[in-house]
């Protein structure tokens, strides 16, 4: 199998915990919390152990919630190379009500991550330029920390193609738009991220092919998978498109679903699947996930089901 190598900024401990409701000026009892390690690249490389595969995860890390980090990818084996911040790694809180008639309901409280200093993040490019072998896709995904700049993607990309990696991206805002200016290999966006980012309201799959093909067509990327939500997932390549339906299941949180599709996607992928294969594997990890509450990932046993389902019909 190709190498992989996740890349993360500003990852966060995910705590999770329930309640019975939710109201303010009053003290709330909650359960026991639940501790997870969160951020776009960290859960990519999460689902990819998960599904039987390896992933470098390359991350920020610092102070005693660094540590705790650390000790939860552990726990879930998942080999990682660690970037020493002066900051704390950020903490998110996430509470889901269990009152009858309010079953369900989350609040996620996210917080900005630390602020990163030049010499901190310019040691992640460096890292990421150091890795031997070089591996052969690059995903990143997430937020920029503070102190980080806007062309940190671009950098990316580029060192991306001095690797000659497949450079495979999950972001939004100018971060995004900067690193497409210098080109990846896959975009995995939102709709409503690609409609940002393209500056349409394209919406039907005539108007996102056309939209992602203005893309291509100007070298931004290779691919484009628009995310639909529980409509499946668009791909488009200069010479192909297809719709992939989600598979109808239970929601019980949509959290991590598209980290879930982006690592789906990319193991496949280094596995030598098609294209079209591995964006089934990829919406197939992403309603796995949505089945499962809070900021649990997917089962294998889930996505293999799920992932037959999809080649079936």
């Amino acid at each position: 199998m190709r190498s992989i190598v996740t890349l993360t900024v500003n990852p966060a401990v995910d705590e999770s915990a329930s309640v019975d409701y939710v109201v303010s000026d009053s003290k709330l009892r909650c359960s026991a919390p639940r501790y997870e390690p969160g951020g776009g690249g960290l859960n990519v490389a999460r689902v990819i152990v998960r599904l039987g595969g390896e992933a470098i995860a390359l991350y920020t890390a610092g102070g005693p919630s660094g540590r705790l980090l650390g000790d939860l990818l552990d726990a879930e084996r998942v080999p990682r190379l660690e970037v020493p911040i002066v900051e704390w790694t950020r903490r998110n809180l996430n509470v889901r009500e269990d009152a009858i008639g309010r079953q369900g309901r989350q609040y996620r409280f996210v917080f900005p991550g630390p602020l990163l200093h030049e010499e901190e993040w310019r040691l992640c490019l460096e890292s990421l330029r150091r890795l031997r072998p070089a591996p052969e896709f690059i995903v990143a995904s997430g937020s920029l920390p503070p102190g980080v700049p806007a062309d940190f993607y671009a950098r990316v990309a580029a060192i991306a193609r001095e690797a000659e990696a497949r450079f495979v991206l999950d972001s939004s805002g100018e971060p995004l738009r900067l690193a497409l200016e210098k080109g990846v290999y896959l975009f995995k966006p939102s709709l409503r991220e690609f409609q940002q980012v393209t500056g349409t309201e394209a919406r039907d799959e005539v108007d996102l092919t056309e939209a992602a093909r203005t893309l291509i067509g100007a070298g931004r990327c290779a691919v484009v998978v628009v995310s639909l939500g529980e409509r499946g997932a668009l791909w488009v390549t200069a010479s192909e498109q297809e719709r992939v339906p989600a598979p109808a299941v239970p929601v019980a949180s949509v959290v991590g679903a598209g980290d879930a599709m982006v690592a789906g996607i990319v193991l496949s992928l280094a596995r030598g699947g098609s294209l079209r294969e591995s964006v089934l594997f990829g919406v197939a990890a992403a309603a796995a996930t949505v089945m499962n509450p809070g900021t649990q990932l997917c089962r294998r046993e889930d996505v293999e089901r799920l992932l037959e389902r999809l080649r079936a019909a």
